[in-house]
């Protein structure tokens, strides 16, 4: 059985041109598979393994635990449904490359 984490990350802070929230879907290796950010303005953008850009992509190393993530003051993160995760997914954008 294949195990995969969906995590919500808020982050804290005032800059518009980065996201004030990060979804992720995360693999069994601990990387991402896809991700979502959302910005201040309200735009959303996407990434999977195919399509990157310069505004988002996937992390190169293992996302680690998240428990290490929550525990640094300018991050709100949790552990969410994959009925979450997709929700942001189909709302989002692809980014232009």
């Amino acid at each position: 059985m294949i195990i995969t984490k969906y995590w919500q990350v808020d982050w804290l802070h005032d800059t518009p041109e980065d996201p004030v929230t990060i979804y992720s879907e995360i693999g069994e290796d601990g990387y991402e598979t896809r991700k979502v950010h959302i910005y201040p303005d309200g735009r959303m953008l996407r990434a999977d393994e195919h399509h990157e850009s310069r505004e988002i992509g996937l992390g190169e190393i293992p996302v680690g635990d998240i428990a290490d993530v929550a525990a640094q003051p300018e991050f709100h993160a949790k552990v969410v449904t994959r009925e979450v995760f997709e929700n942001a997914w189909e709302r989002a954008s692809w980014s232009s490359p």
